[in-house]
């Protein structure tokens, strides 16, 4: 194999209460791409940030291409040859794509120079990018776009991805796959950070599992079937979510008839003419490529977005001009696709995002008084019952890794015995047990008689758990068809845009 392009010996990382990282060493080879697989909180991000000098080890070493490797900062790893694109965003609405893409380069070129390359680039890639657009008026799958392109145009000698597909169409993931697979071709070395193990098993050469910090497994992905990596990661046999018996009932729950809406923003989707039934118990699963009006569908269901009173219907009730906090004291429910800073505030404590959402249907607060007792318990209560790795309520929702945080933000809202709940992306960059974990929450929730809208771009997550399945194309939604038999052709004809093909087979 030659001399490793990047290795790691006895990493050791420790902060107050836990041990991220205990002992870690493993090689990197260059044009490898190494997968590093872990569940929530098994210490691989506190790793990766280690290689990109964003923190400093307790003990161990590190060389690249046999030299000695101490990043003291991420523009050292850069100058170095390690790029990385998280899996937060680091980005600044406020600015364009372009500037954004220069601010994590060390020598950008003029800004004309710049964007030309951005598009050359991002086309290449099938991710296209208006290097002019504002960032803040992006869909989360274009600003994801942002951060891989920024990388790849470091031309990096390794490259860290964490979660890079997580909102991504599979056919914007097969066009990312072949581009890493040209880039590890000539050598680039690619270590690559998902929770799509079936991914894994596609593109990545070796594997390395974390759990609890430590190192306790090796292999080929290829030669492991999906559950296997996932019981290695784990520790234990995973099962998957069950199913009730049909549960869904001819009452309806949430009705939606003739909604027009402008997008809020100058780049936004419009929503058009959307139509929807939801029935207590059932599982409405909506799929769509990422930009094509989910933020603004759910926007309008929660009551962050207004609209004349009768086009939205809560158990019969006309709430479409009522806003979040109204529609939340009857019962409809949300949570956004983007965790921190939408679905929860990164600087406040968990008891106090807690709080934000469960003020209303949990009474914390009475005569203006607010019971923080009550909002602790409650904090305390999501983080048991939802497995949220943390040392407790106190501590700040930008601190959980982001699969601890989805958690945290999905059992906020189930735990509130909502009559509706929409979510957005609900286990998006979490290990295999916690969307288990998430996914029997929905299905458990709809059996206690809960309607339930799931949007996502993880189409066998839509299957596993949805009764029904329609698509959101440039703000129109398709008829709502069974989702048992559906053929990934037809969905992918509906998540184009044939709106009319699906009348044929109702």
């Amino acid at each position: 194999m030659g001399t490793p392009l990047l290795t790691l010996s006895g990493l050791t990382k420790a902060y107050p209460g836990v041990v991220a990282n205990d002992d870690v060493s493993f090689d990197i080879q260059q044009g490898e791409v190494h997968a590093l697989l872990g569940e929530n909180g098994a210490g691989k991000s506190t790793l990766v940030k280690m290689i990109y000098g964003l923190v400093s080890p307790d003990s161990g070493k590190m060389t690249l291409n046999g030299a000695p490797f101490v990043p003291a900062s991420p523009n050292a790893a850069r100058a170095a040859g390690v790029a990385m694109v998280f899996q937060h965003f680091s980005l600044f609405d406020a600015l364009s794509v372009a500037e954004n893409v220069a601010l994590g380069m060390d020598n950008p070129p003029p800004q004309g120079e710049l964007a030309t390359k951005i598009r050359t680039v991002s086309d290449a890639y099938g991710l296209p990018l208006d290097p002019h657009r504002t960032v803040g008026d992006l869909s989360a799958g274009e600003r994801q776009r942002v951060e891989i392109i920024r990388c790849l145009l470091q031309d990096p000698k390794l490259l860290i991805m964490d979660e890079p597909t997580s909102v991504l169409t599979p056919q914007e993931v097969e066009i990312l796959f072949k581009t890493l697979r040209k880039l590890s071709a000539e050598g680039t070395a690619i270590l690559y950070i998902s929770h799509k193990l079936e991914e894994i098993r596609s593109l990545c050469d070796n594997a390395t599992i974390l759990r609890l910090g430590k190192k306790v497994a090796t292999c080929i992905p290829a030669q492991k079937t999906a559950a296997e990596l996932a019981e290695m990661m784990v520790g234990t046999s995973l099962k998957p979510p069950k199913r009730a018996a049909d549960v869904s009932s001819s009452e309806v729950a949430l009705h939606v008839s003739g909604l027009n809406l402008p997008p809020a923003q100058a780049f936004g989707t419009s929503l058009r003419d959307i139509t929807l039934t939801l029935h207590k118990g059932e599982v409405l699963g909506i799929g769509g490529v990422a930009g094509n009006g989910q933020d603004e569908l759910l926007a309008a269901l929660s009551g962050e977005r207004l609209c004349a009173a009768e086009q939205v219907r809560l158990n019969g009730k006309p709430v479409g001009n009522l806003g979040p906090t109204a529609r939340r004291r009857l019962g409809l429910l949300a949570a956004p696709e983007e965790r921190l800073g939408h679905a929860a505030v990164p600087d406040m404590s968990l008891t106090e995002n807690a709080l934000l959402t469960g003020v209303t249907r949990q009474a914390f607060a009475k005569g203006g008084w607010i019971n923080w007792a009550a909002a602790k318990g409650y904090a305390e209560r999501i983080i048991h019952q939802f497995d949220v790795r943390t040392p407790g309520p106190h501590v700040a929702a930008r601190a959980l890794s982001g699969g601890n945080l989805q958690k945290f933000v999905i059992g906020r809202e189930v735990l509130q015995a909502p009559h509706v709940l929409v979510v957005n992306q609900p286990t998006w960059g979490v290990d295999a047990s916690a969307a288990a974990a998430i996914r029997q929450a929905l299905l458990d929730l709809a059996a206690e008689g809960a309607a339930i809208v799931c949007i996502s771009q993880d189409l066998d997550e839509l299957m596993e758990i949805s009764d029904r399945f329609a698509a959101l194309n440039e703000g129109r939604l398709t008829q709502a068809r069974p989702a048992a038999g559906l053929t990934i052709e037809e969905i992918g004809l509906m998540m184009g845009g044939a709106h009319g093909m699906e009348a044929a087979h109702v």
